[in-house]
Formats: C-alpha cells, structure tokens, sequence
C-alpha cells in the first residue's frame, strides 16, 4: 500500500469514540481518585540517600521509616544501586527532625549509609507552587486559543483546541490511573505536550487549508484525508525522532526523569493521534469547505 493512499477517514468515527470514551474515563478518574502530588505540591521533605553497607535495601529502609511517625513514606531506588530517594510529609515543624532520622536510622542500620541531600518544602511553598503550575497550564492553553483563531479560521481553532485537550487530559488520567507522583516536572511535561500538539495540528491543519483553495471540487471528508496523507512523512519522522530520544531518556535517565520522559512519550504519542483523529473529524463535523475561507478571509 502507498503511504499517499492510506484511508485514515475510514477509522474517524471509531476513533472518535474510543477517545470519548477515554476522555470520560480520565474526568472520572481525575474527580474521584486524583492525581498523586509530590513533595512539590503538598510539602514534606526528602532526602536522597547513598548506602555503602549492601545489607541496607528499600524494605530494612521502609521498616526504620515506619517507625518514626513521618506519615505516609514513599522509598525508591534513585541513580545507583545503593541511592535511594526518601519522601514524607512532615506533620510538624521539627527542626532537629533530620539529626533524629539520623540517629534512628544509625541504631537500626548502623553506620554504612551517607545522607547526600535534603529538601523542605512547606504547606505554604507547595500550595503556591501547585497554583502557579496550574496557571501555566491555563495560560499556555489561552495563549494557543488566541494564536490558533487568529491563524485560522474558526472552525480549525474548535478542533485544534479539542485535540489539545484531549492530550492534556489523557495524560493526566494516565498519571492518576497509575498514581504516578505528579510534581513540577511533569507540569513542564504538559506544556511541552500542549506545544507539541499544536505543532502537529498545525502542519495538518495549513496543508488543508491550502488543499481547500487547490480542490474546490472535493468534499472536506475526502480533503482532510488527502492532506494527512500529504504531511504523513514529516509527522512519521518527527514523532519516532522525538520518540527515540525519549526513550532513551527513560531507560538511562534515572528515576527523577522517568515521570518526565513518560509524560513526554504519552504526549507525543497522543499529539500525533489527535491531529489526525481528533482535530480533522471536527473539520468535517463543522462541514468546513472553500467557501468557509472565502467568506472568513473577505472578512
């Protein structure tokens, strides 16, 4: 089969309603399960630790934390083997609170470990950050609303709009399905996501307008498919680029890039989905033809 001769059109309504349906299962999981904040957005402390003593594991880690009264402990191998990465929710302020951890943890494990870092974020620092990382979101979403109107026709800034916010919302279900820790960096994820989507949704979305111009014969059922199949090389080859590289950050990055890089893939993955399945079928439910840019661009 030619790549100019795929019939993406013929899958618009099946995958119309599988990303209704995902869409509904994401609002549900966001409004009833949440997503999983980090030290970031609800405050505590963490402490990235190195053992030099190998009988010193995540489960004797997880048994000394359980008994400091540190509330809910998260532990996870970070970096090296012998790194580990230490998050709490401090309930009180306790200033000697880490010479304490400390102290237990040396009469419990001994003395073959090295606290490396340390990070406080307050109640105060966190809700602030929370609020600002949702401000960006909102104003990134706005700032491509106006772009998109102003460089389009209405019609293509409903879809490109839509598309975006399939994306956002897919992946954040994803995160909230899995209880994926949210923090800052997955908020700077989403903004790249939101970038990249309407980047793709763009390269389409000028291809179709061009095409409406050159085709004044052809129905926009038939057209958007025709300019799919004109731009299907360069999104290919931009997506797997995109794609490769990101893997390779979640395999060798460490485990402070994995939320970001799976982010990054889920992004990247649904943004080339939805310029093609999301954004086009709404071209052709909104019945957008010649004379659309005609009468939008004697205006």
């Amino acid at each position: 089969m030619n790549l100019k001769d795929i019939k993406f059109n013929r899958f618009y309504n099946l995958f119309n309603l599988i990303s209704v349906f995902l869409i509904i299962v994401s609002i549900i999981l966001l409004i009833f399960k949440g997503l999983n904040f980090g030290v970031d957005f609800k405050g505590g402390t963490l402490i990235e630790l190195r053992a030099t003593d190998k009988q010193i594991n995540i489960s004797n880690l997880r048994s000394t934390f359980s008994q400091m009264n540190l509330g809910d402990v998260a532990i996870k191998k970070f970096g090296k083997k012998d790194d580990f990465l230490i998050k709490f929710e401090k309930k009180e302020n306790n200033k000697n609170l880490i010479q304490n951890i400390k102290i237990k943890l040396t009469k419990t494990l001994g003395t073959g470990y090295e606290i490396r870092r340390v990070e406080n974020v307050g109640p105060k620092v966190s809700s602030e950050l929370l609020k600002s990382g949702l401000i960006a979101i909102a104003a990134a979403l706005g700032a491509m609303l106006f772009y998109i109107w102003i460089r389009f026709e209405w019609q293509f800034s409903i879809g490109a709009i839509i598309a975006l916010f399939h994306d956002v919302i897919l992946t954040m279900g994803f995160f909230s399905l899995f209880a994926l820790e949210v923090n800052l960096s997955i908020v700077a994820a989403i903004l790249t996501i939101v970038g990249y989507s309407m980047n793709d949704t763009v390269v389409i979305f000028d291809r179709v307008r061009e095409n409406l111009k050159k085709h004044i014969d052809i129905k926009i059922f038939e057209l958007t498919n025709l300019s799919i199949n004109e731009t299907l090389s360069r999104t290919l080859i931009t997506s797997v680029t995109t794609l490769l590289a990101l893997f390779s950050i979640f395999i060798f990055g460490g485990e402070i890039l994995k939320g970001f890089s799976l982010a990054m893939i889920l992004g990247v993955i649904l943004g080339t989905y939805s310029s093609i399945y999301i954004a086009n079928p709404i071209l052709v439910l909104l019945r957008v033809s010649y004379k659309t840019i005609m009468k939008e661009e004697k205006n």
